[in-house]
This record gives C-alpha cells, structure tokens and sequence, in this order.
C-alpha cells in the first residue's frame, strides 16, 4: 500500500464511487416492496417510483465512471512506478546478482510481475470493496425486510468463507509457481533465439522445442489447475446459494402465511437475493487475482529490499591523477571453492601501460573488475591516488574510468548518442574529433545518415572492428584517467586490429592504463607486464625481462606463436 499511497486521493474518489455503486444496487431493491404493492395490489400508479429508478441508475453510472477511473488511473500509475523503481534498483544492485540470475528472469519480473500487482491493486479491489459493500447493503435491506427469512441465508455463510480461505490459499501457491514458470520460459526462449545459429549448425532443434515444449506445458498445467480451482469453488458457491433460495422460498411462504411477508416485501428478498449471488461469485473468483498480486509482489519487494552496491565514500574526486596500487589483494567468489585472485600486488602510475596475461580462467578479468568496484575484495586493498576506492563515492570513482572491453554494448540510437553515451550534452565537434581519433569517421561519413544513422540492437547493423571503434571513440570523448582495455582486439581481422590498434594509441598516452590481451604481440611496448596463475601474481617485468627468464611468459609466447606458425 506504501507504492499507492501518493495516489490517496483518486482512490478516495474511487472508494466514494464504489460505496455509491453498491448503495444504488440496495436502493433498487428496496424500492421493489412499494412498486409492487402500490403498482400491482393496490394497482396505484406513481410516476415517482419509476423516475426515482431512473436517478438511481444515473447515478450509478456516474459512480461506476469515476470507480473504473480511479482504479485504473491509479493502478497504471503504480505499475509505472514500480517498473522504474526496479529498474533503478537494477542498476543499484552488486554485480554479482546478475552473476546468479538471469537477465530473462530480471526483465520478466519488471514487465508481467508488476501487471499481476496493479491488478490485484485496481481491479481486485474494486471487486473487493464494491462487491463487499454490496452484500452488506442488500443483507440490511434484507434485514429490514424479514430477519428470519434473512437468518436462514446466512446459515451458508460460514460455509462460504472456508472455501474462499481454502481457494485463496491455493490461488498464491499455484500463482508463485506460474511466475516462476513464465520467467523460465522467457529464459528458455531467449537463449534459444540469441543461439540461433549454434542450434542450426548442431541441429539442436529438436533438443530446444522439446525443452520449451516441457516448460510451456507446465504453465498450462497450473493455469488449468488456478481455473479449475476458480470454477470449482464458484461452482460450490453457486450451489449453496440455490440450497439457501431454496429454503427461502419455503421459510417466505409460511411467513406470508402467518401474515408478517407481503407479496412487495417477498419480491424484495427475492431480488435481493438475486442481486447478491453475481457478488458472492466475484468475491470468490478474486482470490485468483489477488493471489497473483501477492505472489507477484513478494517477488517484487523482495528485490526491492536487496542490498546494493555500498557506496559510503564521502572524499571528492573530480580528476584522479592515476596512481593506482594493489595491496595484497585476494578475491573469493562464494560459489567458488578456489580463490579467483590471491595476494596480488603491484602498482600502476599515470602515462604507463601495464599488461595482464595468463591462461583462461587465470583471474584477469576479476582484477580489473575491482576497479570500478563491480566486486570488492575479500582482502587487501585497492588505492587509488593513495587513498582506498571505496573511500570515494562510486559515481566519482567511476566517473574517473574508461572501459573498451571485447564484447562492445551499444544501445539501438544513433552513432552520435553511442559515441556521447553518459554525456548527452556533448558538442558535436567533440563527438565528430573523437570519432576521427578512433579511425571510426571514414565508415561513418559512408552511412545513410552519418552521425545519425541508427545502428540497430547492439550495433547489429555494424561489422565488429566497427563496433569496437565506435567503442574506442566513446572512450576517449569521455576522457578518463584510467583506461581499461580488456581483450579488445581478440575477436578482430588483421585490417580491422590494425585500425583498433591505431586508435588505441590515440587513446593510451597520458592515461593509466591496464590491458588484457591474448595476443601477447600487442603488449609488447608495455611498460609492465604481469602474469596472472591460478589467481596468483607469478611472474613481473617487462617483456623483454620476461621472456629472458623463460618462465610462464615465454611459455605463454612460444605457444602463441607456434599456433600462429602452424595456422
């Protein structure tokens, strides 16, 4: 109730309408008794009866507009702010919580777990509250009309509401399944579709339908179990209510035997009566929807009250110098049993290039990771200007950083707001000097629209060395102090490394920087280069030094170049 309680006062007016609804709803039926006395026994006509049921509807109509309105003007306005409060949630959480779930899962509970919640917040309630007040409202007409009469349908009502309990119960557990479900097979489907082509070429149709097939049959599974719990709760509904007409009818006529029942008065109970079976099935139907609401919304606030990041640094930094150094620093994933690094140090200064190589799986990817603060570590420290990362607010430190990593993450827009991403005000010359720097202009004067050609999901409409240009040139627009290089060559032709490599140089001088590269002939000029084992720092020095002591590097070296020989 806390997301909806900005939007107080359309859900006043929304609460008015309904108890109006359900007022006019008992008023029709009071006025049956002297319609029917007046205009059928004492065969007295009245023009005020039937004008009274005109305003009664019209009324009701007016009511039934500012409800509907109310309850949904509301409810969109909570899925809104729900969804941008997951999504800024995302982008507040640890890294390592996309580490463990899926991005399919993340954007299933944005879309359809917020939908299931602003419809148990509008339509739930609606059917809640006027449907409720409803039945109180024609039980006091009842009342009114006959109390033994009345006391005999309420006999059922213990029995009613066992079996809501037991459906609403029902409804939640089946409905967190179903979620579960959806965002499994949303899963499903993406990594299917994104590995189209790995599914052709190992013909692996068969294997992914089928596996699909088992998910989508599960969903249906446990919708036709939520909607034969629906209908068979409606139906036992339904028939006690007909047991309790029954008795009606025959308790009504002995009281109109006795003198104490009118014919108005029995028509009056009747459509009374008639009129609270449509509201006691809705309200036992609702707990479908309110148990996907509260499922739903478990899940939602259960993200919601994540941790995040920390980010309690309070030391400004509006340019870093560069001067980073690793202080004995270990790092421990806590699904791993092996540390990823271990009692790592070394430092890097300002207008140097310092290299990271070793084996897949060795840790060089966690090292630079720490510097953004994507993790933290389990030990040691990382300084930066000589003070510890985390003594910075993480906007400022990352603020200081420039990442061009092998898998390039462009945004479907156009070349100019890629290259100008996180600085939408930048100058256009800006943009246009950082693409030239990055030997990206020659294809981006070929494009349809130059600098405002949209490029397509991820820059799909690009080849990759362009795409790692384009990527090249938002770094250096951005023009950090620290630079990140993390195998940004290894997927390239020979023509398209070259023409990275040329605009990587435009992009190191006066930066510290770290490189991650297999091609070990690409960090030959480094001023240092480190060798990463098994999450250890075993060897240090600069190329030349390393492959003089014929160590892991060499090895690393020889190896390489053998592949290339042989190839």
């Amino acid at each position: 109730m806390g997301v909806a309680a900005r939007y107080w006062p359309l859900l006043a007016v929304a609460t008015v309408g309904m108890a109006v609804e359900a007022a006019a709803a008992a008023g029709f039926s009071y006025l049956m008794k002297p319609i029917v006395d007046q205009t059928f026994v004492a065969r007295d006509i009245d023009l005020i009866l039937p004008l009274t049921i005109v305003g009664i509807f019209v009324l009701r109509g007016v009511a039934t507009f500012v409800t509907d309105y109310g309850m949904s003007r509301s409810g969109r306005s909570v899925v809104r702010d729900l969804r941008q409060r997951m999504l800024a949630k995302y982008l507040r959480l640890p890294t390592a919580h996309f580490d463990t779930e899926a991005v399919p899962t993340l954007v299933s509970r944005l879309n359809y777990d917020t939908d299931q919640v602003a419809h148990a917040a509008a339509e739930s309630m609606k059917i809640v509250i006027t449907d409720s007040l409803t039945i109180l409202f024609l039980l006091g007409v009842m009342f009114v009309t006959s109390v033994r009469v009345t006391l005999v349908m309420l006999i059922v009502a213990p029995l009613i509401g066992l079996i809501v309990n037991y459906v609403g119960r029902r409804y939640r557990r089946i409905n967190r399944n179903i979620q579960d479900s959806v965002a499994s097979l949303a899963q499903s489907a993406e990594q299917t579709i994104a590995a189209q082509q790995e599914v052709k070429v190992y013909g692996a149709q068969r294997q992914e339908l089928g596996r699909y097939a088992r998910l989508a049959d599960r969903i249906v599974g446990l919708n036709v179990k939520v909607e034969s719990t629906k209908a068979t709760a409606s139906s036992t509904v339904q028939l006690l209510a007909a047991i309790a007409l029954a008795i009606i009818l025959f308790v009504a006529g002995r009281e109109a035997m006795a003198g104490r029942l009118s014919a108005g008065d029995f028509v009056r109970l009747m459509v009374s009566m008639m009129a609270l079976l449509p509201s006691l099935k809705r309200v036992t139907t609702v707990q479908s929807q309110i148990g996907r609401g509260i499922a739903a919304a478990e899940k939602i606030f259960g993200l919601l009250d994540a941790p995040e990041e920390r980010d309690e640094g309070r030391r400004p930094l509006a340019r870093a110098r560069g001067e980073l150094v690793f202080r004995d620093v270990s790092v421990r994933y806590p699904s791993q049993m092996r540390a990823a690094l271990e009692h790592v140090g070394f430092e890097a200064r300002p207008g140097t290039v310092t290299a990271i190589v070793g084996r897949s799986g060795s840790g060089k990817s966690t090292l630079v990771r720490l510097l953004p603060r994507f993790y933290e570590p389990s030990a040691g420290q990382v300084l930066l200007d000589g003070e510890p990362l985390d003594a910075y607010a993480l906007a400022d430190l990352r603020r200081q950083i420039a990442l061009v990593g092998q898998r390039v993450m462009l945004f479907d827009d156009t070349v100019a707001a890629n290259i100008a991403y996180g600085q939408p005000d930048a100058d256009p010359e800006r943009i246009r000097a950082a693409a030239k720097a990055a030997n990206a202009l020659e294809f981006i004067e070929r494009l349809p629209q130059g600098m405002d050609t949209r490029i397509g999901e991820n820059g799909a409409l690009l080849s990759g060395g362009q795409r790692q240009r384009l990527a090249i040139a938002r770094a250096i627009l951005k023009d950090a102090p620290i630079l990140i290089l993390d195998e940004a060559t290894a997927a390239l032709d020979t023509e398209s490394e070259r023409l990275v490599q040329d605009a990587l140089d435009h992009l190191i001088p006066d930066r510290t920087t770290l490189v991650i590269a297999h091609r070990l002939s690409t960090i030959e000029h480094a001023d240092q280069v480190l060798v990463l084992d098994e999450g250890r720092l075993v060897e240090r020095g600069t190329h030349a030094e390393l492959l003089a002591q014929g160590g892991t590097y060499a090895h690393l070296h020889r190896m390489q170049f053998r592949e290339q020989a042989t190839a």
